[in-house]
């Protein structure tokens, strides 16, 4: 009996002990939790920017009219500040860009070359596209760029990505790179050049892509270029002239064409408006006829008024 109750008194006294370094050991951890905790959030620097509101002006349609119809699958005008859509049809569906693909490929060069870089065409008639170039013929990348831009020489477009440090597919890896810097969820690239079926983007994209483009003074200079005479390293020279047909409206500038058989006619177009220090981009894309079709979105928003809007 007396051995039953000492067995007994044994286990409480091992079962206090037990208890007792379990509680010392959940104290030392959160001990120690604690301290990490205090450690952490002393090494975190909390930075509150002040919230800055300002007011913005958004534009609006004040003619009074119906939009007008439109051969084009997709197209977009946005105001280039503010980034609204003014006009809209299938905005986010995907189309192929054809050669609008080349102001994607002139923003990744001239984040890269210096102007008087040499470029040596290494292809020609690159696509199907008939060119006046000779392989081996060697120019300055500026010449080369109103050679893309403007007439789209696709021989050129070819040379240039292929001078890039590693080639033309670590240029289309940049090219895909920066359209995520932007944002342009919608959109990939699959050349520099924009003939494979692969490539692919929305009037949306599209429209953003141009207005970080003609951010760059120089592209702009450029895209806005009636006509230029290029000459290469070896003497000789060939006129070079924008294939957009609108440049002739005041206040229109390029931005580039694009046509391919399964893209149908793609045009992107800005236009400075009068009195008024604003700029609006225009896309169409698979359109069977693009200088008809922005040129009914540029009469339909002729008469733009811009409306203050207060936070």
């Amino acid at each position: 009996m007396k051995s039953s109750q000492k067995q007994n008194r044994n286990k409480t006294k091992l079962f206090y002990l037990f208890s007792l370094a379990l509680f010392f050991f959940i104290f030392v951890i959160l001990v120690y939790l604690n301290y990490e905790i205090k450690k952490q959030l002393s090494e975190v620097s909390v930075n509150i920017l002040p919230l800055t509101v300002t007011s913005q002006d958004y534009p609006m349609v004040s003619n009074g009219q119906n939009p007008p119809v439109i051969s084009a699958k997709g197209a977009v005008v946005i105001d280039n500040d503010s980034k609204v859509p003014i006009y809209s049809k299938n905005p986010n569906l995907r189309f192929l860009p054809a050669s609008t693909t080349k102001i994607m490929t002139a923003l990744v060069a001239l984040d890269h070359y210096k102007l008087n870089d040499p470029i040596i065409i290494n292809e020609t008639n690159v696509g199907g596209a008939i060119s006046e170039f000779q392989k081996g013929e060697r120019f300055t990348f500026e010449d080369m760029l109103y050679a893309m831009l403007l007439p789209s020489n696709n021989d050129a477009t070819l040379a240039i990505s292929q001078s890039y440090p590693g080639g033309e597919r670590e240029f289309v890896r940049k090219m895909n790179e920066k359209a995520e810097e932007f944002l342009l969820k919608n959109t990939r690239f699959v050349d520099p050049v924009g003939i494979e079926d692969g490539n692919y983007t929305t009037p949306v994209d599209l429209a953003r892509l141009t207005s970080y483009a003609i951010e760059n003074p120089l592209f702009s200079q450029v895209v806005s270029t009636e006509d230029r005479e290029i000459e290469s390293l070896d003497g000789n020279k060939y006129f070079v002239s924008n294939l957009n047909e609108l440049l002739d409206i005041p206040g229109v500038n390029g931005v580039k064409t694009g046509f391919t058989e399964s893209a149908g006619e793609v045009l992107v177009t800005t236009k400075k408006l009068d009195n008024i220090d604003k700029e609006l981009i225009f896309v169409v894309m698979r359109s069977e006829d693009r200088f008809l079709d922005t040129k009914l979105l540029l009469d339909y928003l002729s008469s733009i008024t811009y409306q203050t809007i207060h936070p």
